[in-house]
């Protein structure tokens, strides 16, 4: 199957946003004025095309990053929709490292919202350019102006509006496009497929001038040519002022600068500036040739060396797998990013991170869950491989021949946890095989088992994360479980240095058992990890037993020495020990570096942390001072307030432990006219007297 349309002409994009801002629906209008569906699906009717899981539809809110693919302008535009509920970040990394360009969607009521900010953090660490579309024109309260103030001042960017509202709130028809100086009005007859291309009326001239201006100097600023002809106040062409443009968003992210966005509106539900968002998206985001080739460490050399792959047909093939699918007909599913050259069904791929070959099996290009079967993929492409068994989120796939090692995705720690029983021994067995497929899935789910309650844990992002995984447990595997209430996840830390000791010995009968160490332990800066170092002179400790110690340690650290919580932040340096010719082991020198861990753990001061958690809440003016006595009586310590037409925004951060059961509470305080939306901050050093609750609660005092 030959390409759908040439590189150059190709567009990777996501689009984010926060929850409800918005953009499954603007999705759904995509897909519809591209001419993939032939109905306007709805979010709050659950038949949106992209939100395909059954939780997703109940919920009116996405969770996995569908991924669809549709033409526009002879252009094949690869579209991923991610969640906007922070439980789910996981889902918008990924996304992100894949992408080459982004749409970031905006609530003109709301403006700029806690996960927008959250997103478009996630965005400018990955260099991706992007435009906005402030979506929700026809609501009341709707401010396009302070909207696009909010994206320079809330996210450092540089925006420029390409477009102003033509109407407002009930009364809006279209948008003024400030290229062309036209009005673009939408007829509802044809659920706005049809348009109307108007003069400005005189009475909205003004306005549209001003903003016209400053779109001419945002674009004269970067190209001295236009700069020339700005000045000696002549007109300039629309494509010369489109090309500028184009230059400005792609370059900017990568410089130091604040990154240049274009700005639209619309309303996506009223079928309202969907094909000037799409006529952007063509102009002004990058193909996978106008990004810097990707690079990634050779794994056959010793010492780092880094390779390059151009984005081209004719360059050997490499790809990222960037999210692992269970589909309940073929199995697991591989979506991936092809990053250079060509790969045919049935082709060998190379996994690096894993040593391992396979054959490519089927390859589907997606639609949410819908699939076309194709046989090759090409540069730039986005698609889905059946039957690559080994591939982990985050693994290469490339050539044997030509190996390379992509940069692999990074994600956060979990921060809460419940316990969760199955009923019967079958459902025991299911409950395996399910919790392996859904952490093949998704990287921020965890599973343990509790040495010593012998309870399944499982760890995710939020309440309403590890919800929807019981949901998906009972739905999709058949589960019966009881579920616990949910648990914080804590963690331990030490505060000053220390030294400890550890010697292992087991004589009763043929070979003993010999391993003795001693090591240092320093508390590390926050967010450092573990940092092991070998200190060893003179072959007191063999080398083959360096890293079982290091191995015992590590153990160690799983359980740490106050409650039981994983230790993090702090460096180990082993400096001296001793072994014995015959009884030594591997085995021995494990357990001996994990009792010189613990006691010197003990010894340095050890305290509990908890995670805190940053609480956006709307309020109006009228609850104001219950709700925020309210946060101070959960240990809440409030950042900022900002008054917003008759409500008032309240930035927090409030122990995570604090917030269990918060929106019942905040909605029965308010008569439901507050909502909050929360992430996660840091973890902090927990206050004494929660220290000692909770450590008694664990060791059942």
């Amino acid at each position: 199957m030959a390409r759908l349309a040439p590189i150059d002409r190709t567009r990777n994009i996501g689009i984010m946003a926060h929850i409800d801002a918005g953009k499954t629906t603007t999705t759904e209008r995509i897909l519809f004025y591209t001419g993939i569906t032939y109905k306007v699906g709805e979010v709050h009717d659950g038949t949106a095309v992209m939100d395909w899981m059954a939780q997703e539809q109940e919920r009116g809110i996405t969770i996995t990053s569908a991924a669809t693919t549709c033409l526009w302008r002879d252009h094949r535009i690869n579209i991923i929709d991610t969640p906007g509920h922070v439980d789910f970040t996981a889902e918008v990394e990924r996304s992100l490292r894949v992408l080459d360009g982004a749409v970031a969607v905006f609530d003109a009521v709301a403006g700029v919202e806690p996960q927008s900010e959250t997103v478009w953090r996630q965005a400018d660490k990955y260099r991706v350019p992007r435009i906005c579309f402030v979506n929700k024109m026809d609501r009341v309260g709707a401010d396009f102006a302070r909207t696009l103030d909010q994206i320079r001042t809330k996210l450092q960017a540089n925006p420029v509006a390409l477009q102003i509202p033509f109407g407002s709130e009930a009364e809006f028809q279209g948008v003024i496009d400030l290229i062309s100086m036209k009005v673009i009005r939408y007829a509802d007859e044809t659920l706005g497929a049809e348009s109307l291309i108007q003069e400005i009326p005189e009475s909205m001239m003004p306005e549209a001038t001003t903003y016209r201006e400053q779109l001419i100097e945002k674009v004269s600023e970067a190209n001295d040519e236009l700069l020339e002809k700005y000045l000696r106040g002549e007109p300039m062409a629309d494509d010369d002022i489109i090309a500028t443009l184009r230059r400005r968003v792609i370059e900017s992210v990568r410089s130091e600068q604040a990154p240049f966005v274009p700005v639209l509106c619309g309303a996506a539900f009223k079928n309202k500036g969907i094909q000037p968002l799409l006529d952007a998206v063509v102009n002004y985001l990058p193909s996978p040739t106008d990004v810097p080739s990707v690079t990634g460490l050779d794994p056959t050399k010793a010492e780092e060396t880094i390779v390059e792959r151009e984005a081209s047909d004719d360059a050997v093939f490499s790809a990222l797998a960037f999210k692992i699918l269970t589909d309940p007909f073929v199995g697991q599913l591989t979506f991936f990013r092809v990053y250079s050259g060509v790969m045919k069904t049935g082709a060998s791929v190379y996994n690096p991170t894993k040593d391992r070959s396979e054959r490519l099996g089927r390859i589907l290009k997606m639609h949410a869950n819908k699939r076309e079967e194709i046989n090759e993929v090409y540069a730039g492409d986005i698609a889905a491989a059946v039957g690559l068994k080994s591939m982990a989120t985050g693994d290469t796939l490339c050539d044997r021949r030509y190996p390379i090692t992509l940069e692999a995705m990074e994600f956060p720690e979990p921060v809460i946890s419940l316990a969760i029983e199955p009923r019967t021994r079958v459902d025991q067995e299911k409950l395996g095989q399910g919790m392996a497929k859904l952490m093949a899935e998704d990287p921020t789910f965890r599973v343990r088992t509790d040495h010593e309650t012998g309870q399944v844990v499982i760890s995710g992002m939020g309440e309403l994360h590890l919800e929807i995984i019981v949901d998906r447990l009972q739905r999709e595997f058949g589960v019966a479980a009881s579920v616990g209430r949910p648990q914080v996840a804590y963690k331990e830390t030490l505060t000053k240095p220390s030294a400890g000791e550890g010697r292992y010995v087991k004589q009763s009968g043929g070979r003993g058992q010999y391993g003795h160490v001693k090591i240092r332990i320093e508390p590390g800066k926050p967010g450092t990890g573990f940092v092991f170092v070998n200190d060893i002179v003179g072959g007191a400790i063999p080398r083959e037993f360096i890293k079982p110690v290091e191995g015992g340690i590590r153990e160690a650290m799983t359980t740490g020495v106050l409650a039981g919580y994983p230790l993090d932040d702090l460096s180990v340096s082993l400096y001296d020990g001793s072994f014995h010719a015959v009884d030594s082991s591997e085995v021995a020198f494990k357990i001996a570096g994990s009792m010189a861990f613990r006691d010197a753990a003990k010894k340095a001061g050890p305290i509990l942390l908890e995670p805190v958690m940053r609480v956006e809440i709307v309020v109006p003016e009228d609850y104001l001072g219950e709700t925020m006595s309210d946060m101070k009586g959960r240990r809440g310590r409030i950042h900022s307030m900002e008054a917003r037409g008759g409500t008032q925004i309240v930035t927090a951060f409030v122990p995570l432990s604090a917030m269990f059961g918060y929106a019942t509470d905040l909605r029965s305080r308010t008569q439901g006219r507050a909502t909050h939306s929360m992430h996660f901050f840091q973890y902090e050093p927990a206050p004494e007297q929660v220290s000692e609750e909770v450590v008694a609660r664990v060791l059942g005092r």
